[in-house]
């Protein structure tokens, strides 16, 4: 009756993690974590759209320091090509901001749903990878950021002429900048996903140390159908930033490795052309016991000779 009153009493956290929990009281604890986050998300929303202007303003930056983008009056301007376009534009902005602002709240009820069911270590590792995915995160942000900037002042020096304005649709610009933000945040995380490799033991870090050829190769080659602008800066940038994390992932595993002791197994010391050494020592066997209820051998009961068989007359040649 004890044990059943502490159970009954115990938070849903520490019932998920003993299994005692039904399939109906997980879908209800996930409806109420899922209302959590998305009433987090609505007053992130909230903010979102008192900081939708300066956020604009921020990313529209990149643009109208370019002498190139400023008109006769040295302004800065853009078209709208809907009369609905800005307002849905800053609604989709403060979304944007809503999610950040509420991402501790989101994020902590998705790790108490996923949390229940992960060994010890595993939480240890969410932890790590979790707590260096922001920052890196962050940083691919900032480099496109810059390459924004460095990346329109290319195109507009290539395409514009002296008799040429140029003036940008809100919409379409605000969502080139975005998604490149976006795809340099997400290239950020590739080193975590070196270091998972290392820390499950699928790879060892001499053996990703190895890859580093192939593993340039390809930052270019991703950084070179990623990046949008056709000028090497922002394909080199980016690249030269994949490579130097994929060294320093690489390097962390190295010490994950030593302190784990691999690469001090039996046979890590054996050259490739040397034959292990093998234990070719036997250990004594003792003589078995009787087995109790067994028959002693000849004292076995006689076998009946067997019948004789009849032939019949088709078998007669």
């Amino acid at each position: 009756m004890a044990f059943a009153l502490k159970k009954r009493g115990a938070s849903n956290f520490e019932r998920a993690a003993d299994g005692s929990m039904t399939l109906i009281e997980h879908i209800r604890e996930l409806r109420n974590r899922l209302f959590r986050a998305s009433l987090a998300i609505l007053v992130g929303f909230g903010f979102g759209v008192w900081l939708s202007g300066p956020v604009l303003h921020l990313l529209q930056k990149p643009y109208c320091d370019l002498p190139k983008a400023r008109l006769a009056n040295g302004m800065c301007s853009f078209v709208q090509l809907g009369p609905a376009d800005l307002f849905l534009l800053q609604m989709k902005v403060a979304l944007w901001v809503g999610l950040i602002i509420a991402a501790p709240v989101w994020l902590y009820q998705l790790w108490a749903f996923i949390a229940p069911g992960l060994h010890k270590h595993e939480r240890r590792y969410a932890y790590v990878f979790t707590a260096l995915a922001a920052p890196l995160f962050a940083g691919g942000a900032v480099l496109a950021y810059f390459v924004t900037s460095k990346g329109l002042e290319f195109l507009l020096n290539v395409s514009g002429g002296g008799d040429i304005t140029t003036t940008l649709d809100i919409t379409r610009y605000i969502s080139f900048v975005t998604n490149l933000i976006l795809l340099f945040g997400v290239a950020f995380e590739f080193p975590l996903v070196v270091l998972m490799l290392n820390f499950v033991g699928l790879a060892s870090a001499k053996r990703l140390l190895g890859w580093w050829r192939v593993a340039i190769f390809i930052f270019f080659a991703f950084s070179a159908v990623v990046t949008p602008t056709p000028d090497p800066f922002g394909m080199t940038a980016l690249a030269i930033c994949l490579s130097a994390l994929y060294f320093g992932a690489v390097a962390v595993a190295f010490l994950n490795d030593k302190r784990r002791g691999r690469g001090r197994e039996l046979y890590a010391g054996v050259a490739d052309d040397e034959v292990s050494p093998l234990d070719l020592s036997t250990e004594p066997v003792e003589a078995a016991g009787r087995v109790e209820g067994a028959t002693p051998i000849g004292a076995a009961e006689p076998i009946a000779a067997p019948a004789p068989i009849e032939r019949r007359y088709d078998d007669m040649t």
